[in-house]
């Protein structure tokens, strides 16, 4: 049996419908009837809907909706389990594109566990949004030290600085916007659960409440986004390091600090405490930071590092860590060295959040890959067709503004009957290191990996920033040129602002902007981000088909 209902519901939550249901059986009008109802149909339908007038236009959202008598027995048409940014923003338009949602997300705390958690997810409260608050923070330190240069004069004597204050500041601040988050689905009109998600079954999550006591609801989908967590490695000693959780919610300000890794968690967290005053070590195995980013904006954040008075040991691995009597610690690396510290973080990777708590995915059939994330489809669908999972427990881009998109491709495919692929082509994305990196497209190397001969441009200067501070810091900056078709399918910059210069170059990217327009757009002067449209001298040309560029160069 199929019911149609057209229906004009408040668009504050409330499930109350008002308006024209009918039914149509196969019985009476035969099971010819039911084809007529396909996802194009649906559409028309919903269409059809929207030229209804509403009373209360302003008050009232429509809502149409084709169901079976099946489908009705749901508690809801979507259930997501987990609730941070990718799985509030799904759950959001879902919500307010016609479906009923509901959401479980385990009880706040700035330090996630197996029964902690918060609406905002990593994001908001123990990743993004605190860590560039502390970056930002710890940013002063040497912009103290640069005004001396521009006529300030403060006497030698730096400003006092209060980790405590910094930290009180920062947990009332990310309170706010997990309360934020809860009012967003609740305008929306998704409806929350505090709690524990299990899914039991293809279309059921058995929730388990603060109190230990359960509850199943049903789904006709069910979304899973409960993010990641930090790792440690398995190493004699290793609980008695800390994550980035526990780095952004310290009591007190550790004087001397280990920082073990050499991704962007990383060599932001080192920034951090170097600019804030600590003695800061960083360790990472390989001969330079940021693997899988561009080779020489890898090597300017190495030259940084140092510069700024980090200790920084390549080509090194932990051995162990042990208490010392007096409760500091000592770090013991695979080349013999020993260094001593009161804190030793472990930005070591994070991992898929499928076993913390358990999710019940194996049982249900659900496969994960040998790191533990879920694996989907293009559409983000997994091998169990009633299941989707977007966000970073599915290990494809860990970014935020990422699982906002797989979140609305979600709610295209799945609500709408639009079925809509997340485009991963030409993300940007920065590093809050110090300086900061941004990028957006190709690396050199993975230019020349996929075959493509490419003009290299690039420029070194010192940011007018600091042009009078006395201090030797270089920015650097990178066009990457397809010599084939003239676009630029790279662009990488380490400088003051790179992050706000490179959220604009990425949309010329997206557009296809080719090197011809670069240089014909007039440049804001003065300004760092001019230099993107006015590098025009080639510093070299790489690829498989050099020679044969050479030689076209030779003749003409």
């Amino acid at each position: 049996e199929m019911l149609i209902d057209f229906a004009l519901r408040p668009r504050r939550g409330t499930t109350r419908r008002i308006g024209l249901s009918m039914s149509i059986s196969v019985a009476r009008h035969g099971a010819a009837a039911f084809p007529i109802f396909s996802n194009a149909a649906k559409r028309n339908l919903r269409q059809l809907s929207a030229s209804i007038p509403a009373r209360h236009p302003r008050r009232h959202a429509r809502a149409f909706s084709v169901k079976t008598r099946a489908e009705m027995e749901y508690d809801y048409d979507i259930f997501t389990i987990g609730g941070g940014s990718g799985g509030v923003r799904a759950s959001r338009m879902s919500s307010q594109a016609g479906a009923k949602v509901g959401l479980v997300e385990l009880p706040y705390s700035p330090i996630s566990s197996a029964t902690t958690g918060g609406l905002g997810g990593t994001c908001v409260i123990r990743g993004c949004v605190p860590k560039k608050l502390l970056v930002y923070g710890s940013a002063f330190e040497s912009e103290f030290r640069d005004a001396v240069g521009f006529g300030w004069d403060h006497g030698d004597k730096m400003p006092e600085f209060s980790w405590e204050r910094l930290i009180a500041a920062k947990n009332g601040e990310i309170e706010r916007l997990n309360g934020i988050y809860g009012r967003l689905l609740d305008g929306a009109g998704v409806e929350k659960y505090e709690g524990a998600g299990r899914v039991t079954g293809p279309n059921s999550v058995e929730i388990t409440d603060v109190d230990g006591n359960k509850k199943t609801i049903t789904a006709k989908t069910i979304l899973l986004a409960p993010g990641g967590r930090a790792w440690k490695p398995d190493i004699p000693g290793a609980e008695l390091g800390i994550t980035s959780d526990e780095a952004l919610a310290f009591e007190h300000q550790p004087k001397r600090v280990v920082v073990i890794g050499g991704g962007y968690i990383a060599v932001e967290f080192a920034g951090i405490f170097q600019g804030l005053g600590s003695e800061v070590n960083i360790v990472y195995r390989a001969d330079l930071p940021l693997r899988g980013f561009d080779q020489e904006v890898r090597e300017t954040v190495a030259t940084n590092l140092a510069a700024r008075g980090t200790g920084v040991h390549a080509g090194a691995n932990p051995v162990s860590v042990a208490k010392n009597d007096d409760g500091s610690l000592t770090l013991t690396l695979d080349n013999g060295t020993k260094i001593e510290a009161d804190c030793v973080m472990w930005a070591t990777g994070r991992v898929p959040n499928t076993d913390r708590p358990d999710l019940g995915l194996k049982e249900v059939g659900v496969e994960l890959d040998s790191k533990g994330a879920v694996v989907v489809d293009e559409y983000s669908k997994t091998t169990v067709p009633s299941i989707y999972a977007v966000g970073d427990v599915t290990n494809r881009v860990n970014l935020t503004p990422v699982a906002l998109m797989e979140g609305m491709a979600f709610k295209d495919t799945v609500v709408l009957g639009k079925p809509t692929k997340p485009d991963y082509e030409n993300i940007p994305s920065a590093v809050f290191c110090q300086p900061p990196v941004a990028t957006v497209g190709m690396t050199e190397e993975e230019a020349v990996a996929k075959g493509m001969t490419c003009d290299i441009y690039t420029s070194t200067f010192t940011p007018m920033k600091i042009s009078l501070a006395g201090r030797v810091e270089k920015a650097f900056m990178k066009l990457i040129v397809d010599t084939a078709t003239d676009k630029v399918v790279g662009a990488h910059m380490v400088g003051p602002d790179s992050a706000e210069i490179m959220q604009g170059i990425g949309i010329a990217l997206k557009c296809g902007a080719t090197k011809k327009q670069f240089d014909s757009t007039v440049g804001i002067h003065p300004s760092s981000a001019e230099e993107f449209v006015t590098m025009r001298t080639l510093t070299r040309t790489v690829g498989p088909k050099v020679a044969e560029k050479e030689a076209v160069g030779a003749k003409m």
